[in-house]
Formats: structure tokens, sequence, C-alpha cells
């Protein structure tokens, strides 16, 4: 038997100390669970706020037996531990275990003596926890110095004597700022997990790092431009995701915002982006006393001190007033939600559910037999955008309850009927209350579907078939886990370690599965089929990095990614651009061509190629419905679905008119870049002609090239230059002169060569044009890997990563755009960056870790290993792929997706390092 079990399961007196002896020496306590205690997710929900401790979760001796679950051990993958906040506790060992090796014996004996009076079985396990820790180097530090002291609570390792048993308890409780704070918060600080900075920072679980705060706090501006994250529960890519609800969502408002400090519900929610609209969304409120019906008046106030966020677990405390509080825990599946409401003793408690709001027409009924309330809500906020008709759209719920109904109701436009059953019309909703007396713990479940109120309760029965909080919390966290950990990091700082996994997080959320089981609503023919299908793609901004990431991170997602925009195409007739679930018109070009193109340019065969040229062909040759008649503003109301507006001229001309169609400069370079995109789907159909074609025609950009002025401008139809602030999408002259992603080096030369080249994207970064927080200027720091200088686009990327990205609620620069933000900075901590993703190679910028490890989903490994990298040595000085000399600042997918090592030299100064490489720019073919 493992010391650590043995000490877990033996009472004194039972033969533990001769049983000891025969195995200290053999069995030091394996390292990565001795030192990897869980978070704070793990306490249960009769615990007091004051309780809560982040060093692990506990593990109870049945009364009596001194035995554990071992079992639930074995499944978190963690050392059982004591009881911390209610037992009453031993002293502590004053000082840290830090690195025996400095202290040695005089240490060790010093620590013994503090337990003179505890039994020998007692002194020898902690002995050969001192031992453990001697020989796998802990944390450096000389006791009494406030500096080291800061690294480490004084409690790593510590025994506890509990009914009568002895018990290791590895309680590697962090000390560095954020754990500190998440030890004792501040009141308006939230509990974020603390991760374990102590023996081997690199062995932490990859989950325990996510900060769900960051991007949620708008720093009180209270309008659309920052973030728009909130803390959701959710799996990766689920349909529905769940959050406290401290504001009524709609078009640029999200239903969490860190400075706000009242609930009024908790949300099953569909918004994807703080800039779109919510549908079929269904919200829960739990209260005392009298029900409130209308969001005010259910609002309760909370502390961000006593909420807790992780992608799998989410608990607040709210005051219901009179000193009294609810808990309200959250947990999910794909489709389903799980609510755990823990009420005060001896008050009147209900569960409100909304079904709608007010104007918008929808249905409830309660089945106080069944213990439940069901319904659907048909909003979908942003259907004025399209003339689109869907009357079969609805978003359907069923909401179950493990207790019976003491008393029910419905009600209609804030009206309640005690004791009704049914509602239908104009913000309905229904509410079920409790007998406290009998319990005062009310679960909820929470099916939700497009398809059926039958399907909503099918997805509930094959997703959460029994009342097991626990048990669906744990399934979560593993899937998280699973996720999450295909990446690791070494040599990262606690803020970029908050910040890259947190990123990634996001990064795994969008695009929604929002098929159910083997079928799916169609928003585009208002329909269900059979098949797969996903929503969510905002395109315009995801075609950049973050698709690309995915096809790293979930391969085992893209045909069905893809297929789901082919069968858009084949519902609707076109390929959506933003599609909410619907067609919304809103950005510009088609890059779902992108997508496609890219998918295929990596080796993805599994949907049809044939379709996918068909699709791609018609949103390059077919222009929308009054192309010639609308200017085609973004977000104008009540317009056909766009394909890309100003085709029509486009297609005459060689780029858009200023004087036609609204936004023409920026919609010229991206359908350009789309066009390029289509001819590599013609290619892979073997449609020779219409590649070259599609090539000559993505050369466009050059046509609305200033060279007199050195920067793209708009034109009028006429041919003359418009003012240089006309024409652009969400940017400038600045942000989109170097927009022509698949042919830098042609741009390159159209500019003059290297040198204007250069010296332009200098007076673009020194001039403060920069604009990271839009999506246009992603690429820009890496430009000079094209143009001889790729010492700069070091710099640059490791400039702008310090400066926009923040582990703190508005740390996110502008909105997060369904993970494109983070895609960038995941990229760019790692080396690498896809500048033109279509092609499927990658540009080489500054590993910001010593080590990054990628467990891809087919097997392989990829590594990426910068030894020496740190803050000042982010220059690279020389590079092997796989122990050859790598010369050109180009890593390709193929080469990712192998397995390899990519190994760099780092060191404070610039180099020449692949200086000389330059790209061929896209060749011309004859007409």
């Amino acid at each position: 038997m493992p010391l650590r079990e043995h000490i877990a399961t033996h009472h004194e007196g039972q033969g533990g100390e001769q049983h000891h002896e025969r195995h200290t020496e053999q069995h030091a306590p394996p390292h990565r669970e001795l030192m990897r205690p869980r978070e704070q997710a793990r306490q249960h929900h009769h615990r007091e706020p004051r309780d809560r401790r982040y060093g692990g979760h506990a593990h109870r001796a049945a009364p009596g037996s001194g035995e554990f679950r071992e079992q639930e051990c074995h499944e978190r993958n963690c050392v059982p531990i004591a009881e911390r906040a209610r037992e009453p506790r031993e002293p502590r060992l004053q000082g840290t275990l830090g690195n025996a090796r400095a202290s040695g014996e005089a240490t060790r004996s010093a620590r013994m003596k503090k337990l003179k009076n505890e039994s020998a079985l007692f002194k020898a396990a902690l002995l050969a926890a001192i031992e453990y820790a001697e020989k796998r180097g802990a944390v450096e530090f000389e006791p009494g110095d406030s500096a080291s002291e800061k690294l480490l609570y004084p409690d790593i390792v510590a025994l506890r004597r509990i009914a009568g048993v002895l018990i290791l308890a590895a309680l590697c409780i962090a000390g560095s700022p954020d754990a500190a704070a998440a030890r004792d918060p501040a009141p308006d600080q939230p509990r974020v997990p603390a991760p374990v900075a102590a023996v081997r920072h690199e062995a932490t679980p990859s989950l325990e790092w996510v900060n769900p705060y960051i991007g949620t706090g708008s720093g009180g501006g209270g309008g659309s431009d920052y973030g728009g994250t909130m803390p959701f529960v959710t799996t990766p890519f689920g349909m529905t995701n769940w959050t406290a609800q401290t504001r009524e969502n709609r078009i640029s408002v999200s239903s969490y915002a860190f400075e706000d400090d009242t609930i009024a519900g908790f949300i099953g929610t569909h918004q994807p982006a703080i800039w779109m609209g919510d549908y079929g969304y269904v919200t829960l409120a739990p209260e005392v006393d009298a029900v409130k019906i209308s969001p005010d008046s259910r609002k309760l106030p909370f502390r961000h001190a006593d909420e807790i966020a992780t992608p799998y677990y989410y608990s607040v405390l709210v005051d219901a007033g009179h000193s009294r509080q609810i808990r309200t825990e959250i947990t999910a599946t794909d489709h389903c939600g799980l609510m755990r409401f823990t009420f005060p003793e001896n008050a009147t408690a209900s569960v409100v559910v909304e079904a709608t709001r007010p104007h918008i027409e929808g249905f409830v009924r309660v089945d106080p037999a069944a213990r439940e309330i069901a319904g659907y809500n048909p909003d979908r906020m942003d259907a004025h955008l399209t003339n689109v008709s869907l009357p079969n759209f609805k978003g359907y719920f069923v909401v179950r309850f493990n207790r019976s109904l003491a008393t029910h109701g419905v009600y209609l436009r804030e009206a309640a009927e005690p004791g009704g059953t049914t509602a239908a019309g104009p913000n309905v909703g229904a509410y079920a209350s409790f007998d406290t007396a009998a319990g005062r713990v009310v679960e909820a479940k929470v099916g939700t579907s497009f398809i059926s109120i039958e399907q909503a309760r099918a997805n509930l029965e094959a997703e959460i078939p029994a009342w097991d909080f626990e048990g669906v919390r744990t399934q979560l966290e593993r899937i998280w886990n699973g996720k999450l950990g295909m990446l690791s990091i070494e040599g990262a700082t606690d803020e970029q370690r908050r910040i890259f996994y947190t990123g990634l997080y996001h990064a795994l959320l969008y695009p929604k599965l929002i098929s159910e089981h083997g079928r799916y609503y169609s928003a585009f023919d208002d329909q269900v089929h059979e098949g797969v299908s996903y929503t969510a793609y905002s395109l315009w901004d995801t075609f950049r990095a973050e698709n690309s990431l995915l096809t790293l991170l979930a391969p085992e997602r893209i045909d069905d990614m893809v297929r789901s925009l082919l069968q858009d195409y084949r519902e609707g007739g076109w390929m959506p651009k933003w599609p909410n679930p619907s067609y919304t018109n809103i950005m510009i070009a088609t890059h779902a061509d992108a997508l496609v193109a890219e998918a295929i340019n990596k080796g993805f065969h599994g949907f049809d190629y044939q379709l996918a040229y068909a699709a791609v062909y018609k949103d390059a040759m077919t222009p929308p419905e009054g192309d010639m008649t609308r200017d085609w503003h973004d977000r104008q109301p009540g317009v056909p679905y766009e394909a890309r507006p100003g085709l029509t001229y486009y297609k005459q001309l060689g780029y858009i008119p200023v004087d036609k169609t609204a936004e023409s400069a920026s919609e010229t370079l991206e359908d350009a870049y789309d066009d390029y995109a289509v001819a590599q789907v013609a290619r892979a159909v073997g449609r020779k002609a219409e590649y070259r074609f599609f090539v000559n025609r993505s050369h466009n950009y050059r046509n609305i090239y200033n060279s007199a002025r050195g920067f793209m401008q708009a034109k009028h139809a006429d041919g003359s230059w418009a003012r240089p602030e006309e024409g652009w999408t969400e940017g400038d002259q600045w942000v989109y002169t170097y927009s022509v992603l698949h042919d830098i080096p042609g741009l390159m030369a159209l500019m003059g060569g290297p040198d204007k080249f250069n010296a332009r994207l200098d007076e673009h970064f020194e001039g403060g044009h920069n604009q990271h927080d839009n999506e246009p200027s992603h690429h820009y720091a890496y430009l000079y890997d094209f143009s001889g200088q790729p010492w700069k686009t070091q710099l640059r990327v490791r400039e702008i990563a310090d400066r926009y990205y923040k582990n703190r609620p508005d740390g996110v620069a502008g909105n997060e755009d369904c993970g494109q933000m983070s895609a960038w900075y995941i990229f760019t901590a790692l080396g690498f960056y896809p500048l033109d993703p279509v092609s499927g190679k990658y540009m080489i910028g500054s590993p910001r870790f010593r080590k990054a490890t990628l467990d891809l989903p087919n097997g392989r490994r990829f590594v990426v290993s910068a030894p020496a990298s740190s803050a000042a040595n982010l220059y690279i000085q020389s590079a092997r792929l796989n122990g050859r000399r790598l010369d050109v600042p180009i890593v390709t997918y193929a080469q990712i997706e192998a397995g390899a090592l990519l190994e760099f030299d780092m060191g404070p100064q610039p180099s020449k390092w692949a200086s000389l490489w330059r790209g061929s720019p896209l060749p011309s073919f004859p007409q």
C-alpha cells in the first residue's frame, strides 16, 4: 500500500507505526498527486461563505469508520485531504517546507520539535513529506525572507488528526497576489480559483488557471466597446450557456457585467457576442417571501467575494434581506443546465421561470404532478436585420424540479395567476414554491431545444438522467480539463497563465453546436433535419485565427462545421456571413469561403467538395438582390441577405465604388481575399480555368492603391479618389493598407519595395495607428517577417500582447469576438500566427514560454522549445525544426499535425535570423 493511502486509512494503534517503517523509503508520495489539490469549487452547497478555501476539496470519513470515499478521490485524481473549514484545526507548522535542501537537518529538527506531543506515526509521516519535498526541489526561499514568504503560505504540507485518523493533507495554497485574493478576497473581488504556485508550477491543471471574469467588465462605461464576455458554465461549443443575469441582455448588452452588484436571475442564453442579439433564452430566479415577477423587483444584491466562477461550475450568494441569503449553483451539459438553490430556513421559497419579455409572445405550462414547467420563447433579437421569416422558430425549455411543488402559478404581463397552469401571450412565465421545512435545497434541471418541448425533455433525459449535481459537475470538469490540457506551458508568469488558459476557454466556446442528438432545427428553411449543425460563426473576425486554432485543437469537429455551412447554403440559398441563428446582414465579404478553403488546404475530406465549390462560386459571382439600388450599410434593417454588396461593380470595375456602396474600400480588399479562397476550392475540384480566373481577380486590391499617397483609398465609380476617411469598415487607411493577407510580397512590390514597406509599417506602429482592439490589425506585427526585419515582428508581438491582454475584468481590448482576440494571444504566445489562414502556413513571431506542448488529437505531439525565452530574451537567434536548421519564419500546418520539435535559441539583442527570406508574390495568369 502506498504511504499516502496508509496515512489516510490507518488508525493509530492499529499497526500503523510498523507498517510505516516498512514503507517510508519505498513509497514516497507521487508528486503529481501530492501537489495537485482541487480548487474551491469543491465545497458543498451547505457551507457558509466564510468557510470556503481553495486548497482542495474535503473528503469526510463516514462517522466512526475512519474510511474515506476512495472512489471519489480516484475520480477526482487527487489525494484525500482533511476537512479544513468546519473542523477544529491543529496548530499549523510555522514557515513552509520551501526548499528543504536549503534549510537541511536544522530546519527539519526545528519543525519536528513543534510536534513533540504527536504520535510516532505523525512524526514519521511528516519526515517522509519533508524528505520528499527535498528530493523534488520545491520553491526556493529562506525561512523568514518576507519576499519569499509571499510565494507560499505556511500550510504547504500539514497533518490533521480527525476522528482518530491521521491524514496526510497536501494543502498547497498559493501565496501569489491572485491566490491571496482568493483566500480572503476584498468584498468587491471575486473568488477566482487560485492555482497552486508551489512545488511544481507547471503541473497545475490547466483548467485551474481560467479566470472567467476576463472581458466581463466595461470599466463602468456601459457601452459595447469592451470584451463582452460572460462567465459561462457550458461545454466546449455547447448550445446553451448559463450565467448570472445582472442586467437584461439585448443587442450590445450582455447578461453579465462585472461592475453590476445585483442579480435578477440565471439565464440560459445563446447570445454569442455583445453586439449580437440573444434568441430562445430562458431565465430562472430563486426568491423568498412573496413572488416577484418583474426583473427589477427580482434583483438581489451580491458581492463578488461570494461568487465562484469556473467553466464547469458557478456559485453565488445573494442577499435576500433580513440577514438571509440564497445560494445558487450551476453546472451544465451540451443542451441542459442543472441548478441547485439553497434557501434560508423557515422561508417561503420560490423559483420564477421567465419565458418571454414584454412584446414577445410566448407560452408556459406547469405540470405539478411531473414537477415541471415547460414553454417556449420565439424571440430573435436580430430578426429585424433581414427579411427572413421563421414562423416555426422557438426556443423550447423544460424545467424539472427534484421536489414537489407546494404551490405554483403562471403570469401574463406581470399579472400573476396563483394556481394557474398555462399562459400564452407577451411577457409570460410561471413559478413554483417549495416548503423549506422539508428541506432548504431545491434542484432544477433545465432542458433546452430548438425542435420541440418533447425534444427539450429528451435532451434532459439523455444528458442529466439522474439527480446527481456532483456527477454532472465532475463530468464537465473532466471535459474542460481534457480540452484545455491539450496545451501545456512552462516558464509563464501567473498573469500569462491566466490570460492564456482563459483565452483558450473563450476560443473553445464557438461556434455553437445547435444540433440535438442527431437532429437540428434550421433557421435557414424553418424546418427540422437529420444531421449535425453549428451556428454563431463570427466569420469576419474568426476566419483570421480562431478557425485556424480549431483545426489544431478540435480537428474532429472541422468537417461538421464546414458541412454545417454547406447545409445552410442548401437550405437558405447562401452560406451565412454571421448566423445568429439565421442570416443577419452583419459585416462584409463572404469569409465562409476562407473557412472552406482552409479546411480543404489542410486536408479535411469529410464534406462534399463539389457542393463546397458551388457555394463559394455563388458567393463570388452572384450579386445580392437589389445590389445596385441599395447602399448596404452594416446592420441596415430589412434587407435581403447580402452576399457581397457591390459585387456588380466589383465585377465591372475591379473595385467597389464608394458613391454606390457603403464601406467599399474595405469590401474590395476583403472580397479580393475571398476570391483567393475560392480559387483554392476551384483547384481542389479540378477547375483549372476557374482557379486562374479567381487568382487573377484576387489582385483587385491593386486597383484601390494610391501610389501618390502610399495608402489604400476608396474610389468613386468614375475612377476619381474619394476622401481618405471614406469607405472603411471599423477602421481607416492605416488599418486597411496592409490588408492583403494572400499576397504580402505583391503588396510590398506595389508599395515600392521592402524599404518603403518597412518605413510605412514603422510609422504605423510608432505613430499610434495600430488598432489591435479590432481584427483587421491582427496580422500587422507579423508583416516584418516578409520584409527582411523579423526582429521587429518579435518585438511588436511582445509589446502588443503585454499592452492589450490583462488578467482583469477589462482585460480584453475591444470585443472578444467569439474567440478571435484570444486566438491571437494563444498563437502569439506559442510563437507563430496564421497571417494567411487559407494557406496553412504560420508566420513565426517570438515564443513567449520556455516550453509549450500541444498534444494533438491524432496522438502526436508538437513542442515549441525556447529555454532561454524571457521578458528580455525576446529575439530569435537561431531555430531548428526536428533538429534541422530553420532559416525561414514559417511553420506549416502539416508540420505541426505530423508532430514535431520546434526549437529556438533566444537572446536580448536583435539578430539577422530569417532576414534573408522573401516570400513569392501571388502569380498572375494570362487572360
